[in-house]
């Protein structure tokens, strides 16, 4: 199977399955215990229609629009996905390029497989950097002033991974990080010869922005679990948000709100976006989808704050009911890292051109030039 005949999201889901070893696939691929609220971000956005409006005169289609104070070309962007080197030898390198071709905004995961540094030379799109609040706050703080003099755009503080959530495949699979070959992961990694031929013939895997800083680095394999528990803070509080959005002292998202009262309290902090996420359906299984949860916080936050919807997006068409419903942007993960596992930065820019070929298409058909159109009269709610 080729690039080329990627038609979908799900024919790239597919070919990465062919292209990387099970557990690293099954990492990208799975959720938490049950993994219904896994199926249940994407199933969402069934139960709305788009309106279509005729004779509009749709010959110029515009996609951009402003994220956190940037001009961008797209309202859909990408967002922090942590250890990318594992998916492709070429890791966020790649996406961040496939962004910057794509005029969309990268965000870089403070679990990067490539440095803060390197990615803040590297493109000149904007950038997020996303960080976690680990039981060392000094480490968190020098983390933002490296941002700050790399010229990162934005910062996004992820609230909702205090503990990891019950990863079930992983735990079948043996994933660690860097990964370790051990009789029950060894077929797995066997039957992706030319992976592992990439794997030991480029640089060692190492999470780059805390190399030095805590006990795992390149050398120790670690399930991520036992390092999400070892290294985050459960005693996480508002308090430390706060001062966070202080130290940061710019555009500043705050991601995992799924509540009105907790996007309420974003807003008094001085957070500029939230991003409505579950984590991708890897932490709470049986919390809402982010895009149930959409309205709601629209209603009680909207034009207060930016508005970004992430979780299970997989079609142009998902993304503009979201915009309908009063979202700024939203955002994609395991979709460009299907496309990195399936072709490296290749993959990502068929991903990419995928979902604009489908937003110009869709807008197209529902008779709508520009984003700025998009509004509760586009989207209908199903009568059951």
């Amino acid at each position: 199977m080729q690039l080329k005949h990627c038609h979908n999201i799900n024919d790239f889901r597919k070919m990465a399955k062919r292209k990387i070893p099970s557990p690293l696939f099954h990492y990208i691929d799975g959720g938490s215990d049950d993994e219904n609220t896994l199926a249940r971000n994407t199933n969402a956005f069934e139960a709305f229609d788009l309106i279509p409006n005729g004779l509009a005169n749709v010959a110029n289609i515009d996609l951009s629009t402003s994220i956190l104070g940037q001009n961008v070309s797209s309202p859909l962007f990408l967002a922090p996905t942590g250890m990318s080197r594992l998916f492709h030898h070429d890791g966020e390198r790649a996406a961040s390029r496939a962004a910057e071709k794509y005029g969309q905004y990268y965000s870089l995961s403070t679990l990067s497989s490539v440095s803060i540094e390197e990615i803040g030379a590297l493109t000149s799109t904007p950038k997020m950097f996303q960080i976690y609040i680990h039981k060392d706050r000094e480490l968190t703080y020098e983390l933002i002033e490296r941002c700050k003099k790399a010229k990162f755009s934005s910062l996004c503080l992820t609230i909702d991974t205090i503990v990891a959530g019950n990863r079930e495949r992983d735990l079948r699979t043996g994933m660690t990080m860097p990964p370790r070959f051990t009789l029950s992961s060894l077929l797995g990694f066997a039957m992706r010869p030319r992976w592992v031929y990439n794997y030991f013939t480029h640089e060692a895997f190492k999470l780059a922005n805390l190399e030095g800083k805590t006990e795992i680095g390149s050398k120790k394999s670690i399930p991520l679990i036992d390092y999400v528990n070892s290294q985050f803070d459960t005693s996480l509080c508002w308090e430390d948000a706060e001062k966070a959005v202080q130290a940061w002292g710019g555009p500043f998202a705050i991601k995992g709100v799924m509540s009105v009262d907790d996007a309420k309290r974003c807003v008094d902090i001085g957070a500029s976006a939230i991003m409505i996420s579950n984590h991708g359906g890897r932490q709470l299984d049986s919390s809402p989808a982010p895009f149930d949860m959409l309205g709601d916080i629209v209603e009680a936050v909207g034009g207060k704050i930016e508005i970004i919807c992430d979780g299970g997006i997989r079609r142009g068409t998902h993304v503009l009911k979201a915009l309908a419903l009063g979202a700024n942007a939203c955002s994609i993960g395991r979709p460009y890292l299907y496309g990195l596992a399936a072709g490296g930065q290749s993959g990502v820019e068929s991903v990419l051109d995928k979902f604009e070929s489908e937003l110009k298409r869709d807008m197209t058909l529902m008779g709508i030039n520009t984003l700025s159109q998009l509004d509760k009269s586009k989207i209908r709610k199903r009568q059951l």
